[in-house]
This record gives structure tokens, sequence and C-alpha cells, in this order.
């Protein structure tokens, strides 16, 4: 018996990262998974990789900036499956600039993949969820969110945003047996990570406690819990994954 037996969890930013670890967790422990990519190719591939393995998933390609592709995939998810049980709200991109050369455009379009997508995500999913009365909203924050970063103006915000998001909606939905949590990576080996210079890997790890990156399969151990039975009387939290970053 898997921990997730019988529950449809979907993922957003299922493609890669994070978000492709924890839909192949959720997979292993029997759940259906549902993979949401903009990228049709890495939603799919995922979709199949866990299939390969014997898994049960599909793939739903979406533009979470997108208000429309957002109404019309999840209207095409809840005709097929009426009920999304597990949600994770994990889509996100970075368009680092310092404040004063960041344009409208790195702001809003932050914004929106970071932060407005899981307002609107939540509003497709959440009353299913209040019929069942059972669900689990999983919201991918940061702890840039927490303590802010410099160059980081438009995701620190959509991640304290989040935070603020998953307290109030916790508080609202409490009474129908919904939780919602919100965990907050710190530095995790993805490819945006990859991406940073060398030397500001090696400043990083001085400031981490474990003084190393985690892993993707670290962020998706805990989402596994939050979506668990195990986690059914924690809510409105913040679970930090960040090798002790922020204290």
């Amino acid at each position: 018996m898997g921990k997730l037996d019988h529950r449809i969890a979907l993922i957003s930013g299922a493609g890669r990262g994070i978000g492709r670890a924890i839909a192949e967790q959720f997979a292993s422990e029997g759940a259906t998974v549902l993979c949401v990519s903009k990228t049709p190719a890495n939603c799919q591939q995922v979709a199949q990789d866990i299939i390969n393995k014997g898994g049960k998933a599909e793939a739903f390609p979406m533009d979470v900036a997108d208000k429309a592709s957002i109404a019309s995939v999840s209207g095409e998810i809840l005709k097929k499956y009426t009920c999304v049980d597990i949600l994770v709200n994990n889509a996100g991109i970075t368009r680092d600039k310092l404040f004063v050369r960041m344009d409208d455009e790195d702001w809003e379009q932050v914004l929106m993949t970071n932060l407005f997508s899981a307002f609107y995500l939540c509003k497709q999913f959440v009353r299913p969820m209040t019929m069942k009365r059972w669900g689990r909203i999983i919201n991918m924050a940061s702890v840039s969110g927490i303590m802010g970063n410099a160059g980081q103006a438009n995701y620190s915000a959509a991640k304290a945003g989040l935070i603020g998001f998953t307290k109030t909606l916790a508080k609202e939905l409490a009474c129908r047996s919904i939780t919602v949590n919100a965990i907050a990576p710190g530095f995790i080996a993805t490819n945006m990570t990859q991406a940073l210079p060398e030397n500001v890997v090696e400043q990083a790890k001085k400031i981490i406690p474990l003084k190393r990156f985690g892993e993707a399969e670290d962020v998706a151990n805990v989402a596994t819990f939050l979506a668990s039975e195990a986690s059914s009387y924690i809510t409105g939290q913040v679970l930090k994954v960040d090798g002790g970053m922020v204290m």
C-alpha cells in the first residue's frame, strides 16, 4: 500500500526539476499524477516515464501564466477526474535583475507565473475538494520569500505573497478537512541553480550550515509527507528545506 493510493494529484511545473521529482515520488506512492507544464514535450515525457515504471500518470500541457489556458485545461481535467485530491502549485520562473533595472514585463511575468497561477488553479480545484471534504494544497514558496534576496524583488515578492496566500487559505478551508501548506526550498540542485556562476555557488555553500545544495528529492520527500494522511493535523505552515540556511 502506498501513502497516496487512490489519490489524484496535479503538479504544475512537472516537466523538470522539483516538479518532476514530486510527480515521480507521488506516483511511486500510488497516486494518479497529472503532469502540468507549459512545454508539452516535457510533461508528456515525465508522464510516460512514470507509466513505464508501472505508475499512473497523464500529461496536460498548460500555460499557468495565461488565465484562459488554466481555465480551459482545468475544465478538461475535471470532466475526466471530477476532483483533484492533491494540488501542488510548483510552477515558477525567475527574471533576476536589480530593482532599478527591472522592467514591467520582468515583474508581471514572475508574479503571474509564481503567484497568480496558484490563485487561478485553486479557484478551479478547491470547490470539488470542499464537496469531497478532503484535500491537500501544497504551494512552492522559497526562502527568498522569507528573507528577500538582492536582484529578486519580483521573485521574492511572489513567494512572500504565496506564503500569505497559504496561511489565509489554510484558515478558510480547514473546516472542510483541506490542509494548505507551503514548502520553502533554499538552494536546490536544479536547472535553475546550475546556471549560477561557480563563485556564487561557493559563496552560497558558505552560508548553508550543511555546506551543500539540496536535491530535488529532498523537496519531494516533504511534499509527499504533506500530501499524505500523516500530515492531517498540519496546516498553514511553511516548511523550509534549505540545509539550515534560514533559522
